[in-house]
């Protein structure tokens, strides 16, 4: 048996989603789920700039744009929102570096290895 008792399969879609779908299934609501207020907008944490991530900062204001004008995005998402930002800016460095060197380098002593990079792009993908 897999996964923990009790939670098993898919997990629930959130009450305000399903409010804003039209409740498709007509099942009775959770009203005891709790309720998070949605912000109107955010800007992209300073330190961003500071360590020259601009695809995270660009990936930042499209997303917020995005779950902000859905009404979804909540200031308990922030630090999700930060860190999938940063995970997906270092994913396409890793890309990019794949790209330009291969999949496979030169190690230190002279022979053949596995790009690191492509354990680097394989753990942000997981992100």
């Amino acid at each position: 048996m897999a996964g923990t008792a009790g939670r098993s399969g898919r997990r629930p879609k959130p009450t305000a989603r399903k409010e804003l779908a039209g409740n498709p299934g007509k099942r009775a609501l959770n009203k005891d789920e709790p309720v998070f207020t949605p912000i109107k907008g955010a800007e992209p944490p300073s330190w961003f700039e500071d360590e020259e991530l601009h695809l995270a900062t660009v990936m930042w204001q499209m997303t917020t744009k995005e779950l902000c004008g859905q009404g979804i995005l909540c200031v308990t998402d922030l630090a999700v929102l930060e860190r999938w930002c940063v995970a997906y800016e270092f994913w396409r460095r890793a890309v990019k570096a794949i790209a330009k060197q291969g999949n496979v380098v030169t190690g230190a002593t002279g022979g053949p290895i596995k790009n690191p990079q492509l354990t680097a792009k394989k753990s942000k993908s997981r992100k």
